[in-house]
């Protein structure tokens, strides 16, 4: 895209050669990316399932299909989608990085966890994965566990959003309210919006 002076301009040109090669399915990959980028996510739906009608083995377009199904909180579509984007590359691990976050939306813990295993197992430094492991940890009440996944994760990521978000849930529960202050403040400056309710509790408690 470096050769464009803007999005609309990279659209056209893609536009253009698939009016010479309507079956590619990277371009009509590669035109579904430029629409999210616009997020406009009606176009963007339509190249990629264009990209995965012409080329079925794109596990990418399954997953960025499923990306799509979660903004509209349509969880079963979202499986459904990486699920097929693991048939096809069964040892890519964003899908089953995905997998996991979506059956631990749906309270269907050890689903969760198997498939976040597995993501991590394929790419142990999957960021995405390590924070919802995590988070999922925490959920089922093993902080200890959490917090040594965490530890490594920030050391690698420390502008990781979420992931000093849930150091700060588990500083709270273990009563180091300053440390939770610390990983609040650390967590926003990164740009994640942490819970009003929780900064509250934890404010309170630094008082």
């Amino acid at each position: 895209m470096e050769q464009f002076d803007n999005i609309d301009e990279y659209i056209a040109d893609l536009k253009g050669k698939l009016e010479v090669n309507p079956t590619c399915g990277n371009t009509h990959y590669n035109l579904g990316v430029a629409y999210l980028t616009r997020r406009d996510f009606v176009e963007a739906e339509r190249e990629f399932l264009d990209a995965v009608a012409h080329s079925p083995r794109m596990a990418e377009g399954y997953v960025q299909l499923g990306g799509i199904a979660l903004q509209r909180d349509d969880m079963e579509s979202c499986l459904n989608y990486n699920v097929q984007a693991t048939q096809q590359r069964p040892f890519f691990a964003v899908p089953w990085g995905n997998i996991g976050f979506v059956y631990m939306q749906l309270g269907e813990h050890d689903k969760a966890h198997k498939a976040l295993k597995k993501a991590l197992k394929l790419d142990p430094e999957f960021a995405q994965a390590q924070a919802t492991m995590s988070t999922l940890l925490i959920t089922m009440g093993d902080y200890e566990e959490a917090d040594k996944i965490l530890k490594v994760l920030l050391e690698r990521q420390p502008n990781f959003g979420p992931a000093w978000n849930n150091k700060a849930i588990i500083d709270a529960h273990n009563g180091d309210w300053a440390d939770a202050a610390v990983c609040i403040r650390k967590a926003e400056e990164s740009g994640f919006e942490v819970l009003e309710d929780f900064k509250k509790e934890v404010e309170e408690n630094n008082k």
